[in-house]
């Protein structure tokens, strides 16, 4: 493992800061889930460019002009791939997988349209993920299989399918559901070019549809869903729908940080 601890290249102390990660650079597992933990609390999850029909761009200098420089967020075709990028550029052994997504799906089994990474650490093997707008872990899973793995009130483990390969699943309402299914080939860059393209201007796009955004905070998260916007903290959550464009971008940036053009 390369050893970055002294002096990351700019463009890395860049994002470092836009998360505002000040921690150690060790390529330890504990230094990448500090980062991931940073990751979901300062960069949203969202669809806006989407939206506005502004074809996305996988590119890492325009990802890292888009989330970095412009402080936007992104989903999971830029969001991961800008976070592997980060953690290769620390040192850590980063495989790009496509996955399955699951949760919600209302025509089962689902295609392959989400990006997940696998991260080597030593002899131990993770999940990594930074691109989900519901709730996923917060932390690195361990890929080993059937153990259960506490994340604060959160529980999920990894099971084995004998087609779908993987299978990251939480336990919820007394039992153990699917969020979503992977297995270990390796992808490159322009395997995702078909899948977000779909994502991007399929009718039957569920990004192409409403307003999306989600990002972590320190009570619990913010989301947005349609035009509302709801508030999760620990005594409840807030709701409310802004009734102006002008409120509705104010409560972006104020809930999000998120400062459209």
């Amino acid at each position: 493992m390369t050893d970055n601890r002294q002096s990351p290249h700019p463009d890395v102390r860049a994002y470092l800061d836009r998360i505002g990660y000040d921690g150690p650079l060790d390529g330890s597992a504990e230094t990448l889930a500090r980062l991931q933990e940073c990751h979901l609390h300062t960069v949203p999850y969202e669809n806006f460019d989407i939206l506005k029909r502004i074809p996305l761009s996988l590119e890492i200098p325009n990802l890292h002009d888009k989330i970095v420089r412009r402080r936007r967020g992104g989903y999971c075709f830029e969001l991961n791939a800008l976070f592997g990028w980060l953690l290769r550029g620390l040192g850590y052994d980063v495989t790009d997988l496509m996955a399955r997504f699951w949760r919600d799906e209302p025509n089962p089994p689902p295609k392959r349209r989400h990006q997940v990474l696998r991260v080597a650490v030593g002899d131990d093997v993770y999940l990594v993920d930074v691109g989900v707008g519901g709730i996923v872990p917060r932390r690195p899973v361990a890929m080993v299989e059937l153990q259960e793995q506490q994340q604060g009130d959160e529980r999920y483990r990894l099971e084995r399918d004998p087609f779908f390969g993987w299978v990251l699943c939480e336990f919820k309402h007394g039992e153990w559901s699917r969020i979503y299914s992977f297995t270990e080939e390796p992808q490159l860059p322009r395997d995702y070019l078909m899948a977000t393209y779909w994502c991007e201007n399929a009718p039957e796009s569920i990004f192409v549809a409403n307003p999306m955004a989600a990002i972590r905070t320190k009570e619990g998260r913010n989301t947005i869903a349609g035009n509302e916007f709801r508030l999760f903290k620990s005594d409840g959550v807030q709701t409310f729908v802004p009734q102006t464009d002008e409120q509705f971008r104010e409560a972006l940036r104020t809930h999000f940080g998120i400062v459209l053009d």
